[in-house]
């Protein structure tokens, strides 16, 4: 298996040919179509039954944060990846074109729109008069607000300038925001809260992020020597990125649903049912992580890893969308 696809491919002997890359469009639009719909119908369906009440608009709102994770993932997984290649013994100069000011203006608008939404005490605005702009300034959520607004109208200037590695100062501000966003001064022990989020949310940032940025490198450089030497000195650093959410993760979790209720909230409560989702996508991630690793240790040479590699990368774009989902849904726990 090979990085690089044929040009044209017939469906038998002598017959017609297909245009190329006809079928990974429609897997791009099914993929697209999908990852809208999770936030959007995601809250009414893990709420059913549960007799819980979603937030106003909660279905918006986890659209919004989902667009928001994938585009601090983006810049985030560039950065890292062009850390990795220096370290590439002849790797070749020729690196596909970055992504990061597409996914600035994308966070960008994101975050403006989560502003509007506690602009008017966290409901959906249905006109501009409704949006109290200047309340921001007067909350701590409103002030974390327009800090992640500014962060990627900044990060976006900096990707577009002569520095680009001057945009990873507010992407940083755009992860601490959301972990200080998460764990409000009313829950027991804040701090330690937003430091697991923290790590949690950077770690991820760069394993989603930094495979998405390695597979776009391999195919841009084929089925070369420097090519596996990146994707497994990727797959080592990913490993340890792995450790780390696992390790948040639980921790965060076993704060907010303690292990003696863990179970049932698993089962009977909106947050533990998208969080039980999201375990389960980042095990199939992990499984598909580990086929890659056995098969670049087989095979170095040939790239036979970026076909589960691909799947992976599919896979942790759901995990994205479930985690934007998750943050939209009501606390099993009051703290």
């Amino acid at each position: 298996m090979t990085l690089i696809r044929p040009t044209s491919e017939a469906t038998d002997a002598g017959g017609p040919t297909r245009r190329p890359g006809t079928g990974r469009a429609v897997a791009v639009l099914v993929l697209a179509v999908l990852a809208a719909a999770i936030p959007l119908f995601g809250p009414s369906a893990a709420l059913h039954g549960t007799g819980e009440a979603a937030a106003p608009g909660a279905g918006g709102v986890a659209l919004l944060r989902a667009v928001l994770f994938a585009a601090l993932c983006v810049p985030l997984g560039e950065l890292f990846v062009g850390l990795l290649v220096r370290s590439v013994p002849d790797a070749p100069p020729d690196v596909p074109r970055s992504w990061a000011p597409w996914a600035a203006a994308a966070g960008f608008l994101a975050a403006l729109g989560l502003a509007s939404v506690v602009a008017t005490g966290n409901l959906v605005p249905h006109s501009l008069s409704e949006i109290n702009v200047g309340g921001l300034y007067e909350s701590r959520d409103g002030k974390l607000a327009l800090l992640e607004v500014n962060a990627f109208l900044l990060a976006g200037l900096c990707a577009r300038s002569a520095r680009p590695a001057a945009q990873v100062w507010p992407l940083a501000a755009v992860v601490v925001a959301e972990a200080l966003r998460a764990h409000p001064p009313t829950q027991h022990s804040p701090l330690t809260g937003s430091g697991l989020t923290l790590v949690h949310l950077t770690c991820a940032a760069l394993w989603a992020g930094g495979l998405l940025r390695v597979l776009r490198t391999l195919r841009r450089w084929g089925p070369a020597e420097p090519g596996a030497a990146l994707l497994g000195l990727y797959a080592r650093v990913a490993a340890v990125l792995l450790a780390a959410i696992t390790a948040t993760g639980v921790w965060s979790s076993l704060r907010r649903m303690p292990p003696g209720t863990i179970l049932e909230q698993l089962t009977d409560t909106a947050y533990g049912r998208t969080l039980l989702a999201k375990v389960l996508l980042v095990a199939v991630v992990a499984a598909l992580a580990l086929w890659a690793r056995i098969r670049l240790h087989r095979a170095p040479a040939s790239l036979t890893a970026c076909a589960p590699a691909r799947a992976e990368v599919l896979a942790l774009g759901l995990v994205v969308v479930v985690s934007g989902l998750l943050t939209a849904l009501p606390l099993p726990i009051r703290w």
